[in-house]
């Protein structure tokens, strides 16, 4: 018998601009390659310079392969983060569909550890199971940027 969703009433959610998914805490944020193309877009650059100056090569569990991810300043905050998210309208997929993430909504045990550390979190818009579900799975038509052995 399948487990019964603790979201199927939905999820409240409102971001409230807080930041603090974007600072003092390390962190990676991942990218596909439609979030690599809209930041070369918003910064006008090529795909080179954009992973060589603001991204990085993060290991993979098993050690062989990584992933690309945004660098962070040296206090963890965001590269992209001054007073407020300079890229806000071209930000990664992981950024857009946070809170729902598959982890997040893994069980309520998860979704309350993250909202001890987000106020937009079960406050604000119902979001119904339908659109939580949308966002967690927006990640398999975006797929990660891997690299396979080496640096």
């Amino acid at each position: 018998m399948e487990k019964e969703l603790f979201y199927v009433d939905g999820l409240k959610f409102s971001c409230k601009r807080c930041s603090s998914c974007c600072r003092h805490d390390q962190g990676y944020v991942y990218l596909s390659q439609k979030d690599l193309n809209k930041l070369c877009a918003v910064l006008k650059k090529d795909e080179k310079d954009v992973i060589s100056e603001y991204c990085r090569w993060v290991k993979t569990r098993g050690g062989r392969d990584a992933v690309l991810s945004l660098i962070e300043k040296s206090n963890y905050d965001c590269i992209f983060w001054d007073s407020g998210c300079t890229i806000y309208p071209s930000r990664p997929l992981q950024c857009v569909t946070f809170p729902f993430w598959d982890s997040v909504v893994a069980d309520i045990r998860c979704w309350e550890s993250a909202a001890k550390s987000c106020p937009g979190m079960n406050s604000g818009e119902l979001h119904s199971k339908a659109e939580i579900e949308k966002a967690v799975e927006s990640r398999v038509d975006e797929p990660l940027i891997y690299k396979t052995g080496g640096d």
